[in-house]
């Protein structure tokens, strides 16, 4: 991460973590504008994208969000790793509730 702070050393740090949230919707979009172009719901345009465009634009999605996460966890690898397994004890609790 010390790169990327070091490349936006004229930005205070609430304006840097406001930028890297943004980015994070901008990779979000492009995701969907991969899907559409898979699915080509866009008359205009058709079929623009294969399947491995939309799973590009998901990594960068995760690996934008990996960055974001250094700004509100000082351990993010412990902080998704908790609620990965939170996630997963849900999962797994509302899987045998079922019928």
């Amino acid at each position: 991460m010390a790169w990327l702070d070091a490349a936006n050393t004229t930005r205070d740090r609430a304006e840097e973590t406001a930028l890297r949230l943004l980015k994070l919707a901008e990779e979000t979009g492009e995701v969907m504008n991969a899907y559409t172009g898979l699915t080509g719901h866009n008359p205009r345009k058709g079929v623009t994208h294969e399947r491995a465009d939309v799973a590009a634009e998901l990594c960068d999605v995760i690996l934008t969000a990996a960055v974001v996460l250094h700004e509100f966890s000082d351990d993010p690898a412990g902080t998704l790793d908790a609620h990965v397994r939170g996630v997963t004890e849900r999962m797994r609790a509302g899987a045998d509730e079922r019928p």
